[in-house]
């Protein structure tokens, strides 16, 4: 038996690829062929668009996928929600779908934009929060490049951003959020009630957030004397409380703990100052709690 997952084609597939790889599976692409090697024998991979995922995860036709919310919302799919897996693109963060004008327009709140031209691929969401809020405006499904229409091809546009500079760079100025995003494993409610396939997907989840909570973090190991323990304790702001283990020297104790990758430059100086000595830093792939 084996576990078909969807593994997100596009913008996403750079980030999910290496999330794979931290969690400890090893994923080939060929320029060639939508099936990935992955070195798990129990697992077969299929590159699939982010925005058709959750309907071939409804239909069975994958078992478990990988994509982000706001499609499996789009395509109102009936699958089972797994874990959020808080990454996308450029960043370990959510995105968010936006609507649009320009710079320059005189709109200020959706309701403006009655009767007006909104551009998007997000058609569906789109619609019913204009429904939300009263509007009738006329959707155009955009294939891409959407945020260069306004204002001669569109009025407005609905629009994912992660950092906002392509908003910016384009003259675009935020009326409003319409949803927040991020990438779900999720399964399909068949594939999720065999108890093999459940058991593997969990495995998976496990594996994938692990990655996620190591990700900007490092570990840090350092001897001290005993006498120092309590100077040392005081600059560590450990996750818990850090590890300390006995010596063969009774003077001495090692400590271990885990820290943030970007408080490391401003520790280890610290940790110098309290008296502790072999301070070793290291990579983390995963955080199982």
């Amino acid at each position: 038996m084996k576990l078909r997952v969807g593994i997100p084609k596009g913008s996403l597939q750079s980030a999910t690829l290496q999330l794979f790889a931290r969690a400890g599976f090893n994923i080939t692409v060929s320029p060639r062929s939508y099936f990935p090697q992955i070195d798990d024998p129990e697992i077969e991979c299929m590159l699939i668009r982010a925005q058709e995922m959750a309907r071939y995860v409804e239909d069975g036709v994958l078992d478990a996928g990988l994509t982000g919310r706001d499609w499996i919302l789009e395509n109102e799919a009936k699958i089972v929600e797994v874990a959020d897996l808080i990454y996308a693109k450029q960043s370990f963060g959510k995105v968010r779908w936006v609507l649009a004008v320009p710079e320059t327009s005189s709109y200020q709140n959706v309701k403006e934009l009655d009767g007006c031209v909104i551009a998007t691929e997000l058609v569906g969401v789109t619609r019913k929060y204009l429904a939300k809020h009263g509007v009738s405006a006329k959707i155009e499904f955009s294939w891409g490049a959407t945020e260069v229409k306004p204002p001669i091809l569109a009025d407005a546009i609905v629009e994912v951003t992660e950092t906002g500079s392509s908003l910016r760079a384009n003259g675009l100025r935020v009326l409003d959020t319409l949803i927040e995003s991020n990438t779900q494993l999720f399964a399909n409610r068949k594939s999720w009630k065999d108890r093999w396939k459940r058991t593997k997907i969990k495995n998976l989840e496990m594996l994938l957030l692990g990655a996620i909570e190591a990700q900007g973090k490092v570990g840090l190991m350092m001897n001290v004397r005993r006498v120092d323990l309590k100077k040392v304790l005081a600059v560590l702001p450990a996750m818990k409380r850090p590890t300390i283990s006995n010596l063969s020297d009774r003077k001495w104790v090692a400590v271990s703990t885990i820290i943030k990758e970007s408080t490391v430059r401003e520790i280890i100086p610290r940790l110098k100052t309290a008296r502790a000595e072999d301070i070793v830093e290291y990579p983390l792939n995963k955080i199982v709690a």
